[in-house]
């Protein structure tokens, strides 16, 4: 009987050694996500300079990104559910390579702006996938941890690329950085898309897209070493089950059984970006800025922001599966609004010249990144039904980086015009607004396998 159950426990132990393992592999293309958002902060105040941008075009510099990873999130269900999830993930790392030499090399601005959208379609393609990859593969119990995994690698290349910008900007004096240091800040992203590249060569597909093209038999081998025996043979059964219902067409989304998730997936998406939280990261150096601060300074400052993103984002992959996905949301999004209230005071006060606005920005940031920032991305991962996923979390990919386009783009006229205290509030806002969504809408879907996913909406139909 011991020796049974030792050998029970070392397949479990090596079961979950595989998972997270190739978790971690598919999580790596939440780093380019992060490296190629945030490299812009750095860049665009000596872009302004460069190609001497109106407050539209340096807006069009951060956001153009954006309309590839609008296309690459669209796009991404549809490619993925015909060629797999590796196969779609593969191209998505060479479209980013593509983009990130090509943004290095141009001397036109519009050359700059057509490289950046190829590689936001490679962004948003790995936005959508490495997610639901993940989802796909994690057993239920630990799959929160397994699909947060995309957002820790996210921040952590959001944080590293702070350090390189300021590595790079201190190479030379400020006529280089000018003429040269934004170049090596984009070409600098060949060097994680070319390992993402290669690692993806490792990965096996997607159990449930082969089960869906009528390959079980090549989905068991990955199950065993997921499951073990007994409930790898059974998760084959329950997936295929899933799949004879209905031929997963995008009506079905608006089908009473489904409309409510596609609400839940659609309005976090959504709301995670019109709280603001990419305004601070591409454009931290000038929040800062507009706080007295020199431009060193506000780069330094501006690691500390990517620092607490990152370690509260490996609080919150600890958390997701313990606490579940509602608290994480509510907690983390009264704090944000509370943070956000307290800059614009400052902000309309005159209130800056301390460490106020630092401050209240790290707590902000804190509660993102403990809340909206893994939970948004795992919960889209996870609340459609096997069918749809692919497509359903593709449109919601899709309204993320729409509503993040628009943010992006808006910040700087915006913060030009209205000022940073009416911005702030704004933003705050949607925090609140986030809270109230989150409290009447949004259900618990902790432990709850994919498969269940689909009677639980059924259960509570909009």
């Amino acid at each position: 009987m011991m020796s049974s159950t030792i050998e029970v426990q070392s397949t479990q132990q090596v079961s979950m050694k595989f998972v997270t393992l190739v978790s971690i592999v598919a999580a790596l293309g939440g780093l380019l996500f992060g490296f190629d958002t945030a490299v812009v902060s750095g860049a665009v105040g000596f872009m302004k300079e460069r190609f001497d941008l109106s407050e539209f075009q340096v807006g069009w510099a951060v956001s153009s990104l954006i309309i590839g990873c609008i296309v690459g999130a669209i796009s991404s269900g549809v490619i993925s559910e015909k060629f797999g999830r590796k196969k779609t993930l593969i191209a998505a790392a060479i479209l980013f390579i593509i983009g990130s030499f090509g943004s290095a090399i141009p001397d036109t601005f519009s050359g700059f702006i057509i490289a950046r959208m190829i590689g936001g379609i490679g962004i948003g393609i790995t936005s959508t996938l490495c997610p639901l990859y993940n989802a796909e593969i994690a057993p239920a119990k630990y799959r929160g941890r397994l699909v947060a995994l995309n957002q820790l690698a996210t921040v952590t290349g959001i944080f590293l690329v702070y350090f390189v910008n300021m590595w790079i900007a201190d190479l030379g004096d400020h006529a280089w950085d000018v003429s040269t240091a934004w170049r090596w800040m984009f070409g600098f992203g060949v060097i994680p898309g070319v390992l993402f590249l290669a690692l993806l060569f490792l990965v096996p597909e997607s159990p449930r897209w082969l089960i869906k093209q009528g390959r079980a038999a090549e989905s068991l081998p990955i199950l065993l070493r997921i499951h073990g025996e007994e409930l790898a043979r059974q998760e084959v059964l329950d997936i295929k089950e899933s799949f004879k219902e209905e031929n997963g067409s995008i009506r079905q989304l608006f089908s009473p059984a489904l409309r409510l998730a596609l609400i839940v997936g659609v309005g976090l998406a959504i709301l995670q970006q019109v709280t603001g939280i990419n305004a601070v990261m591409y454009y931290a150096p000038e929040i800062f800025k507009q706080t007295g601060a020199g431009t060193n300074s506000a780069l330094m400052q501006t690691i500390f922001v990517g620092l607490i993103n990152f370690l509260f984002t490996i609080l919150a992959i600890w958390l997701i599966d313990k606490v579940g996905r509602k608290v994480l949301l509510l907690v983390g999004s009264a704090a944000m609004a509370i943070c956000l209230a307290v800059i614009g005071i400052a902000f309309h006060t005159g209130h800056t010249s301390g460490p106020l606005v630092l401050i209240f920005i790290l707590i902000y940031v804190a509660a993102f990144a403990v809340s909206l920032g893994p939970v948004v991305w795992v919960v889209m991962s996870e609340i459609f039904p096997n069918r749809i996923r692919g497509k359903a979390t593709a449109i919601a990919s899709m309204a993320l980086w729409a509503a993040d386009y628009l943010v992006s783009q808006a910040f700087p006229p915006m913060l030009a015009s209205a000022g940073p205290a009416i911005t702030f509030w704004s933003f705050g806002l949607m925090a609140l607004i986030t809270f109230i969504f989150t409290w009447r809408v949004i259900p618990e879907t902790k432990g709850k396998s994919l498969e269940e996913m689909e009677s639980l909406w059924a259960s509570r139909k909009a």
